[in-house]
């Protein structure tokens, strides 16, 4: 369209693509590494945890940063190389120490990047927020790359080749962000310029909606934490492991690619609500019937739910939420409640992993999600501005 600046569609999309084949590396097998290295399920969830807890300081530390200089992209790409720079010292030393010190720092600039990367990318669309499940769906699709090759590269090698495998992806973080052009947010107008963050932050729903983000990743820590050694305990290889990670992300990317049909036709609060009650059912089939592989592809199937729908859903409305000299800021309080959930989700069922079971753990996880549906029913206003008038214009 003549008049509208182009979008650097491969230049933002390859950065999705190489950072979140990265949390593919490390959500199903850096569990799996760790139980090879020897530690228990409960040293398991601390250092699982220790990145998680990151997200609590550094999004916020390096949001307040990017809103104020609005070197966002210098913020990107000096995460990316101080990321690569600091895991590379896991082949120094595996003690407990040792590891859970490179998890802290690795993750301190890890976290750094992503709130900042997504203001930038929205910044680019120009209007067309929409179109950012078009872009954002080819992180899904190295997410998948990336657990289904590993399954079998560790098949084959053993997971020796964890860390060498890991470093390789986030040298590709570091390329893809040098790539990357920079762009700047454009002002939401009138009723939200001035105002600062707190003040914004007090709109209606505005607090329960982070309380929720923190909620539905609390569910999400026997997920990430132990699924994998949950279902190699059923009998599934690690090949088929990594099959089924992709099945949840694959069903991901097919939500991404219709988030702009739902989104014109739902309410943000509606796709918040449905995503919640889909968590709270998915764990209960994971926790208690994963031994039947058709319950277990079919709750891998609702990850379209518990991660695509409300991930795009909370974006949506983060963006709407904040002014333009705030975005940063929220983006990262949006992170930073995710890892506060995320590091509380991994700590309990580290704790309760043997004492509870598979079933028990992940029924509490599900009593994590239905407590957020039950806030967003309640604490939310319900007549929410739908998602599909932001095509061309700010609420």
């Amino acid at each position: 369209m003549s008049g509208v600046p182009s979008i650097p569609y491969w230049r933002l999309s390859s950065f999705y693509l190489f950072y979140f084949a990265l949390l593919g590396a490390t959500a199903p097998f850096l569990g799996l590494y760790f139980h090879h290295l020897g530690f228990d399920s409960a040293r398991i969830g601390e250092l699982v945890a220790i990145p998680m807890l990151m997200r609590c300081i550094a999004p916020n530390l390096w949001g307040w940063l990017g809103d104020h200089t609005g070197r966002r992209l210098a913020i990107v790409r000096l995460g990316a190389v101080c990321t690569l720079a600091t895991f590379a010292l896991i082949f120094l030393d595996k003690s407990y120490a040792w590891l859970a010190m490179v998890m802290a720092l690795h993750a301190f600039f890890w976290h750094a990047v992503l709130p900042q990367f997504e203001t930038i990318t929205l910044a680019h669309l120009h209007g067309q927020p929409a179109r950012y499940s078009q872009i954002r769906l080819w992180g899904s699709i190295g997410f998948i790359l990336a657990v289904v090759g590993m399954g079998r590269l560790f098949e084959w090698l053993g997971l020796d080749a964890y860390p060498y495998t890991v470093v390789v992806i986030m040298a590709g973080i570091v390329v893809a962000s040098a790539w990357v052009p920079n762009a700047q947010p454009a002002d939401h107008g009138p009723r939200l310029s001035g105002e600062g963050f707190l003040e914004q932050l007090r709109q209606p729903g505005v607090l329960a909606f982070y309380v929720c983000v923190g909620l539905m990743q609390l569910s999400h820590g026997p997920y990430y934490t132990f699924l994998s050694l949950h279902l190699e305990s059923l009998g599934y290889s690690r090949g088929v492991i990594g099959v089924l990670w992709a099945v949840g992300v694959v069903a991901e990317v097919l939500m991404f690619m219709a988030m702009s049909r739902i989104l014109a036709r739902f309410s943000v609060r509606q796709v918040l609500i449905a995503s919640f009650m889909l968590a709270a059912v998915r764990w209960l089939l994971l926790g208690s019937f994963a031994e039947h592989l058709g319950v277990l592809v079919l709750a891998q199937l609702m990850h379209a739910a518990t991660f695509g729908s409300f991930h795009a859903a909370a974006i949506h409305f983060v963006q709407r939420s904040f002014g333009s000299r705030q975005q940063g800021q929220g983006q990262a309080l949006y992170a930073a409640l995710a890892g506060v959930g995320g590091a509380l989700g991994a700590l309990y069922s580290g704790y309760l992993w043997q004492p509870l079971g598979a079933s028990g753990t992940f029924a509490l996880a599900s009593l994590a999600a239905f407590a957020a549906t039950v806030i967003m029913l309640r604490r939310t206003p319900g007549a929410q501005p739908e998602a599909g008038t932001e095509k061309g214009s700010q609420p």
